[in-house]
């Protein structure tokens, strides 16, 4: 996907998320993370560490090898797309308590990942 593309994907996803309320926490998760993946992707095609063909997923389904050039490259915010990542088992999927705030967490995550990507936009 080129980059423009990611970019228009992850800004759509951010206009809904713009519309979600706290109790909508599972969802905002979910969307912070995919937002998130969209401006990291945007992000390592523009400084030219992958191909538009070389789509990260998620940074735990990367082969160690990709995920390591990417955190060499990235480091922050790759950093910051994993810890969306790891409250999805949590609060997605599981049922902690404390959904709610950690849906502001993933906002602020997903904040500061898309303020690096607009940076090289």
């Amino acid at each position: 996907m080129t980059p423009e593309n990611h970019r228009d994907k992850a800004e759509r996803i951010e206009q809904s998320l713009a519309r979600l309320t706290d109790s909508d926490w599972e969802i905002r998760i979910e969307a912070a993370m995919l937002a998130g993946t969209h401006w990291v992707n945007f992000v390592l095609h523009e400084i030219g560490v992958s191909e538009v063909s070389e789509d990260m997923v998620h940074a735990s389904m990367c082969m160690v090898s990709v995920l390591r050039k990417y955190k060499l490259a990235e480091p922050e915010l790759i950093a910051q797309l994993e810890e969306i990542e790891e409250l999805r088992p949590l609060f997605v999927r599981g049922d902690m308590d404390g959904g709610a705030k950690a849906a502001d967490r993933a906002l602020e995550l997903l904040r500061s990942i898309g303020g690096r990507a607009r940076k090289l936009a």
